[in-house]
């Protein structure tokens, strides 16, 4: 890593594929930051050093569908805690609770099995980007129905002009991110 700090050294890694899925888009690829095993362990050590504090310590990672779910099953397994997929609707086989959220053009819904965690579990919601916030919100949101706090929200990418890492916070929910980019 030379003389990078760990955000620099990582944003090497993330690929910018430009007007995808969409004209205008730049697209964040963090699959590079999987490929290269060295690359992929300075990744998960980023996250995993900082929640070994007793302070920020969680008893549970729950990921969101479907990159979270990579960094999430890693970093809890580095914690040995449990972890708990968020999914999209319709791919979780038990009872489940859901939350409906507003996309830019129309809406999704996400689910957890009601069974996922218990009244006053400390969870570490991860993703591997903030955008609108709209899926980390409503992850958020299944958890604290089930008695679950979530103690902080991360990811790898943080996007913040499209204004969710914003509308995070201000809604109480600490996040840690890696690197931050502007435009989207």
């Amino acid at each position: 890593m030379q003389d990078l700090s760990v955000n620099e050294y990582l944003r090497q890694y993330i690929r910018t594929v430009p007007d995808w899925p969409a004209a205008g888009v730049q697209f964040r690829d963090i699959t590079p930051l999987l490929q290269d095993p060295k690359v992929f362990r300075v990744l998960i050590d980023a996250f995993v050093h900082r929640y070994m504090d007793r302070a920020l310590r969680p008893d549970v990672v729950a990921g969101l569908d479907a990159r979270g779910f990579i960094l999430g099953a890693v970093v809890a397994y580095e914690l040995n805690v449990g972890f708990v997929p968020i999914r999209k609707k319709g791919k979780l086989p038990f009872t489940t609770v859901e939350e409906t959220y507003e996309l830019e053009y129309g809406s999704a819904t996400v689910e957890l099995h009601a069974d996922a965690v218990k009244p006053g579990d400390r969870v570490l919601l991860i993703d591997d980007l903030i955008a609108t916030g709209g899926t980390m919100m409503a992850g958020r949101r299944l958890l604290e129905r089930l008695g679950a706090t979530v103690t902080e929200g991360a990811a790898i990418v943080d996007l913040p002009e499209l204004g969710g890492s914003s509308r995070l916070r201000e809604s109480g929910l600490p996040l840690y991110t890696l690197v931050d980019f502007a435009g989207h």
